[in-house]
């Protein structure tokens, strides 16, 4: 949410309180930072809550396939495919509908990787793209990756000072006795600051939640405290569900990160007997996972070599239905068969989250619902720059951006971080962030006081 504050409209009878001011400079300056990259997250997140029909919109002709009871052997879709796409067959997802081709990652010597579709019927690659097609890009874009590694460090300060913005909103819209828009418009008309005014306070009290929760839920992609927390879900047991074997667990190189796995299990195989000859490719591979009855669409991650498991998982849409399969070359058979019940309890609790965040939880309402957020947060924009607008100062070549006047007193300033610091402490790259903006204000503060005065 960004600023919501009455002072938009008519002098309000009494004048505003330091703590409203305050925690209406903090809205303003949040706004200011994060909104627009906000916006690009939630653009980005609204497309791709329509990955499946925007994937099949632009790779149609490579997709579908006429349906047939024949199969060619799986070993000749990963050949062709690592023909054409000039590199190793690493990962295969199986359709669901026989008239759709399977697809095969295909990581190439240079790094870089491609999808190939190839009818599992004929053995024949009907098309190439690179990795992950078009929904590839939209979702590093989301995660800011697209443009360097580095990027994605700004996912979390964004998403806590999204924080910081809902807890000030809340705060800034809190009718106390005075005339707002607290749950319905009280101007219709769009010249007016009140329109802008309440058409901000409302949109984020109706979906300010959903922003929320989309911030919230997010966190587990960022770089610094998503990989922290899934250190110690995985490593307290809280994610990991108990070995087979004790100590057969370990961390997969990333060529052999299992596709599909989940937040929890991502990048965790388990070792093949390597001193056994190596029994099961791909097609027998194939073969297990449908005699386990494991549902289409799954993805099979085929190993780099005999000395750690094929993992082969469900690709669902419900965290409850979550199922990975680790299958030991050597043996030739099922040595692990992970569900959502064998999670920990920090486990079942964030990917929760994840699904939910993605839109599929809970079906289309699920769905609509984020799309609702998205289009929250570009409501939010606008109506925030109209109302910056209609106030702007006239000189604000002097410096004068239209930020609410700091209150006086040191208790008022230190009442609003009581409210910030809390979120600071638990998301590190927010409170550094913090810390910038404050050693920021007070410098262009003190250029502009240095200013000679204009004659």
């Amino acid at each position: 949410m960004t600023d919501t504050s009455t002072s938009f409209a008519a002098p309000p009878a009494t004048p505003l309180s330091g703590a409203y001011r305050a925690v209406w400079r903090w809205h303003f300056y949040a706004g200011l930072l994060v909104m627009p990259v906000l916006m690009l997250l939630a653009l980005t997140g609204g497309l791709y809550l329509f990955k499946d029909e925007i994937d099949h919109a632009v790779y149609r002709r490579m997709i579908e396939v006429p349906a047939s009871t024949r199969q060619a052997a799986p070993e000749a879709w990963a050949a062709a495919a690592a023909q054409v796409g000039q590199g190793r067959a690493a990962a295969v997802i199986i359709p669901a509908a026989p008239d759709q081709a399977v697809r095969i990652r295909v990581d190439r010597p240079d790094g870089s990787q491609r999808t190939a579709f190839v009818d599992p019927h004929t053995g024949h690659v009907t098309g190439v793209t690179g990795y992950g097609g078009v929904m590839e890009i939209i979702k590093q874009v989301h995660s800011l990756t697209l443009f360097g590694p580095a990027m994605n460090l700004l996912v979390e300060i964004v998403a806590g000072w999204t924080i910081v913005l809902f807890a000030t909103g809340l705060y800034l819209w809190w009718p106390r006795k005075r005339k707002a828009g607290v749950v319905a418009l009280t101007s219709t008309d769009t010249r007016r600051r009140p329109f802008w005014r309440d058409l901000h306070a409302l949109t984020g009290i109706y979906v300010g939640g959903v922003v929320l929760f989309l911030a919230v839920t997010g966190m587990p992609w960022s770089a610094v405290w998503g990989d922290k927390v899934m250190d110690v879900v995985k490593s307290s047991g809280l994610g990991r569900p108990a070995a087979p074997v004790a100590g057969a667990w370990q961390r997969a190189e990333h060529a052999d990160h299992a596709q599909g796995a989940g937040w929890t299990m991502e990048g965790v195989t388990l070792p093949s007997h390597a001193h056994h000859p190596a029994s099961a490719g791909l097609s027998e591979v194939v073969a297990m996972a449908e005699a386990a009855r494991l549902p289409r669409p799954y993805a099979v991650s085929i190993p780099l070599g005999d000395a750690t498991t094929w993992t082969v998982t469900a690709q669902v849409t419900r965290v409850q239905d979550t199922r990975a399969l680790y299958i030991d070359p050597a043996q030739g058979k099922v040595v692990a068969d992970i569900g959502y019940g064998q999670f920990g309890a920090g486990a079942k609790a964030i990917e929760w989250g994840i699904y939910t965040h993605q839109g599929t939880q809970f079906g289309p309402i699920n769905r609509w619902v984020m799309l609702a957020g998205c289009v929250g947060v570009w409501l939010l924009a606008i109506s925030g720059l109209m109302m910056w607008w209609k106030r702007r100062p006239p000189r604000l070549s002097r410096g004068l951006i239209g930020a609410p006047p700091a209150p006086e007193g040191l208790k008022v300033r230190f009442a609003v971080l009581a409210i910030v610091l809390p979120l600071c402490l638990l998301y590190p790259l927010t409170g550094a962030s913090l810390i910038v903006a404050l050693v920021g204000e007070r410098l262009i503060r003190a250029v502009i006081r240095s200013r000679p005065a204009a004659a």
